[in-house]
């Protein structure tokens, strides 16, 4: 299984503890990670003064994803808080600071075999997108210059979720992209404002 494995030289990080998101019912949640997703639950709490709850998925190789429910959460924003659409099917900008779309690996030969589950449990799946260095940065089949296959879906929520597997070891030639600044957006106009 190809994964990316340089050496941290500041801090012996070891992976991701856990990632945490906000959804609006958790027994909706539960049902879907825990039963659609296979992902055990392994930590219930309710927060103190009844404010919510904090539950925690094992998503394998000692990584959780935790969701809290808040009784006074403010509803999602399509666009903002998340990308409105699938990648593969319409728009994925979304706001700064909001997470964009949570990844998991899978091993690269279950990889079709996982999306076809997926949609016979009934979820909506996006196309299988191979991603590539061309003008579009998708191809159509697999190709030597592909470095990762992936689809993606929505949870209950809304949150973008992707399954992927790596298809190559990166070296020295794959950090070629110079990095932009705050100086180089252009945040929406907002009306009414001076």
């Amino acid at each position: 299984m190809i994964k990316p494995h340089n050496t941290n030289r500041e801090f012996a990080l070891s992976g991701i503890n856990h990632v945490a998101l906000v959804c609006a019912d958790m027994a909706r949640t539960v049902d879907f990670y825990s039963n659609v997703l296979g992902m055990p639950l392994i930590k219930a709490l309710d927060l103190p003064g009844g404010v919510g709850q904090h539950f925690f998925f094992d998503a394998g190789n000692g990584d959780c994803v935790a969701f809290f429910w808040f009784r006074d959460a403010p509803d999602a924003v399509p666009g903002i808080s998340a990308p409105r659409h699938i990648p593969g099917i319409g728009d994925i900008v979304s706001a700064v600071s909001s997470m964009n779309h949570l990844s998991f690996h899978v091993p690269a030969e279950r990889f079709d075999e996982y999306r076809q589950k997926l949609k016979e449990k009934g979820v909506r799946v996006g196309p299988v997108l191979n991603h590539d260095e061309s003008e579009s940065q998708v191809a159509a089949k697999l190709h030597p210059g592909v470095y990762v296959r992936s689809f993606y879906f929505h949870d209950p929520d809304g949150i973008t979720l992707e399954f992927a597997c790596w298809t190559k070891e990166f070296g020295d030639a794959d950090i070629h992209a110079e990095p932009k600044t705050a100086a180089a957006r252009r945040p929406p106009v907002t009306a009414g404002h001076d």
